[in-house]
């Protein structure tokens, strides 16, 4: 399935969407009004809350065996890719099976893997997960699933975004889905803060729909 992101909400826009099948995401301010929206077919999926941190509060948390590394096997990112998001905005979407779902994370992971923009969690000589990013933003956090709950994610996370800071960035931004109040509870004690939310509104167009 193709798939779009629309970056406008006038009506030329909107009536794009209905030219090509595929899968659509747009978002606007939680105070837009959403009624040509819902005219176009749009449906509302999620909030989206976006965290910022000035580089120097920053809070770095030390543990023991944890680093980070680009020297890694990639075949180790896509598999702990596939068990990381299980739970995800797409998995929520009732109108994408979970497959593809699945398919559309994992086609993510690998074209930052391509791009260069993933750092491999080390924790002693084990791959425990990886941090993607772009630019200055944030973009996901995968942990293997056996060095969860182990108090390891603050690390890994600020090391990260120790490591992006050094590419000349003053501030960092996120996205933090409403419901992951976990995300929000680690981002916030990184240093990070309230500077937007977006509402995230989806469409999906063609054969089997």
């Amino acid at each position: 399935m193709d798939t779009f992101e629309v970056i406008g909400t006038f009506e030329e826009a909107l009536q794009e969407t209905n030219k090509y099948d595929g899968h659509y995401t747009l978002k606007i301010g939680p105070l837009e009004n959403p009624e040509l929206l819902l005219k176009y077919g749009f449906y509302y999926m999620d909030t989206l809350i976006e965290p910022v941190c000035k580089k120097e509060n920053l809070h770095l948390f030390d543990k023991d065996a944890t680093s980070i590394s680009k020297d890694y096997d990639p075949s180790e990112i896509n598999q702990i890719a596939e068990e990381s998001f299980k739970h995800g905005r797409f998995h929520r979407d009732f109108n994408i099976p979970n497959s593809m779902a699945d398919t559309r994370y994992m086609n993510w992971v690998k074209d930052l893997q391509e791009e260069d923009q993933i750092f491999a969690l080390m924790y002693e000589d084990d791959t425990a997960g990886f941090f993607a990013y772009e630019n200055d933003k944030v973009l996901l956090l995968g942990i293997k699933e056996e060095y969860r709950s182990r108090g390891l994610a603050k690390a890994f996370t600020s090391q990260g975004c120790a490591e992006q800071f050094k590419n000349g960035y003053n501030e960092l931004r996120t996205s933090i889905s409403a419901a992951n109040v976990a995300s929000l509870n680690l981002f916030y004690s990184l240093g990070f803060r309230l500077m937007n939310t977006v509402d995230v509104y989806h469409k999906v167009t063609g054969p089997g729909v």
